[in-house]
């Protein structure tokens, strides 16, 4: 492995991570998912472990 030093203007040139596209999909993939857990809770109530 080839290490650098990398100056600042170089830097500002680096792209990288993940895009606005995958963090919205998630978002909307966490409410469905809270959605449904509350739709499933309200058709089908259940005690909290009570026996």
């Amino acid at each position: 492995m080839i290490l650098q030093n990398i100056d600042y203007k170089n830097m500002e040139k680096i792209t990288g991570g993940s895009s606005t596209l995958a963090g919205v999909a998630l978002i909307v993939t966490a409410v469905i998912i809270f959605l449904s857990g509350v739709i499933n809770g309200y058709t089908n109530p259940e005690k909290c472990g009570a026996k």
